[in-house]
């Protein structure tokens, strides 16, 4: 039987849809859930999420619950990360203190001094799960959700190579998606290529029956002046290849935009939404629980997207399936650094994920990834070093950061964040 482990599962809302796509398939209907969470209550709510489910599917997973991580990851032949290490508070952290230095932010949770720290905060529970996973399930495939995802990836493949890790994320599929209703194209008739980094991908290929679509888009962009206050819309206008995550985003990934406020004004910059969408999800949270406990049926009518159901189908059944995911670059990207992630197209069949060797980038694409990536690998050897001026020095190459505040100032927001983070940060920057 196929043994599915959920870390973080008290993020009830997505895993909801990612048990709704599971149960879905005929060949996983009678898998075994094993839901972990730190939270009783959450945890109790995932159980619920679970049950309610497979009720309402027709499934019989076999689901079981731990506090205990260890006891949950035992036997484990997926592992599915979506953990958030110190929740909405420490989100709320993340935005306030740095804004208090005059430091704009949109979501926070990939690069810049948000990214940096949400990473710092998580690499010690990725150490424990790397532990737990050697000790109780060596051969599983672990399936990260968790942003910075590809800080993440690059601290696990430094710490953990032996483990099977993809990070998986959707985001070029939902561009894809989202142009091809612009376009007025059927999304399943597109044919597409992404790679980069996570959260900053290029579609590198974009075609329908052959054809480039990308003139198509330029003609809708020279008819529609306020398709173009889009921050990526302009960025595609400037770069020529089409960024694979929100405007949102990629705002706060480039130093072009945030610092200024007629830039904001121009291409409609929600500063600071990740609040917004981060107290709606607390929201949610309490809305699911209080539907749950009074009996009513959860909405599974949405169309299956996740991409690590169709990873954990086609490893089951060997059916294959390409996907965009996340692995350390191995000859994958040559002109991006080696050992750091990248997202890259891969083919997933029994025998794992088995990603495509790109080539080189465009060069104005790669050195924008190389900008972001160096963020990354410093704040990844921060950890692995216990180096807490390289955490500094971080958040000093962060295109954003560096734009916006002196050098003072950076070090000053690092000690803050760091002191407000408290235990939830690696002992050894804690200096």
């Amino acid at each position: 039987m196929t043994v599915i482990a959920f870390l973080g599962a008290g993020s009830v809302v997505f895993t909801r849809e990612l048990l709704a796509d599971i149960l879905s398939f005929d060949e996983l209907r009678g898998v075994t859930l094993s839901l972990h969470d730190i939270d009783p209550e959450r945890l109790e709510t995932a159980e619920l999420i679970a049950r309610r489910t497979a009720e309402q599917l027709g499934a019989s997973p076999e689901v079981t619950t731990h506090l205990d991580r260890r006891s949950a990851l035992d036997g484990a032949d997926f592992v599915i990360n979506a953990i958030q290490v110190g929740m909405y508070p420490a989100t709320v952290r993340d935005f306030q203190i740095p804004a208090k230095y005059g430091l704009r932010q949109t979501i926070a949770d990939t690069l810049g001094v948000g990214g940096i720290f949400r990473a710092l905060r998580t690499f010690p529970v990725l150490d424990g799960i790397a532990a737990d996973m050697r000790a109780v399930c060596p051969d599983a495939w672990l399936l990260n959700y968790t942003n910075p995802m590809a800080m993440n990836v690059a601290y696990l493949g430094a710490i953990a190579p032996d483990l099977h890790v993809a990070g998986l994320c959707h985001s070029v599929f939902w561009t894809v998606h989202d142009l091809a209703a612009l376009l007025g194209v059927p999304h399943e008739e597109i044919d597409y290529t992404g790679a980069g980094v996570n959260h900053q991908a290029w579609l590198l290929r974009f075609e329908h029956r052959g054809e480039s679509l990308y003139p198509r888009l330029d003609e809708l962009l020279d008819q529609d002046l306020q398709l173009r206050r889009r921050v990526r819309m302009d960025m595609y206008r400037r770069l020529g290849y089409f960024p694979t995550e929100t405007s949102e985003h990629s705002s706060e990934y480039v130093p072009w935009y945030l610092r200024h406020d007629a830039e904001i004004d121009r291409l409609r910059i929600p500063v600071g939404d990740y609040l917004r969408i981060s107290a709606q999800n607390v929201d949610d949270y309490h809305a699911t629980r209080r539907g749950l406990l009074a009996g009513e049926p959860l909405d599974l009518t949405r169309p299956a997207t996740e991409y690590a159901p169709q990873v954990i189908h086609s490893m089951v059944t060997g059916m294959p399936r390409r996907i965009h995911a996340n692995v350390i670059n191995s000859g994958l990207i040559n002109n991006l650094p080696s050992a750091y992630a990248v997202e890259v197209p891969c083919l997933v069949d029994t025998a794992g994920v088995h990603p495509d060797p790109v080539g080189d980038l465009p060069p104005q694409c790669a050195a924008l990834n190389r900008a972001f990536v160096s963020v990354g690998e410093l704040t990844v050897r921060a950890a692995l070093d216990g180096d807490p001026r390289m955490v500094r020095q971080a958040a000093m190459v962060d295109p954003n950061t560096a734009a916006t505040l002196t050098v003072d100032a950076i070090w000053e927001l690092c000690d803050e964040l760091t002191a407000a983070h408290g235990d939830l940060m690696p002992a050894s920057l804690r200096g």
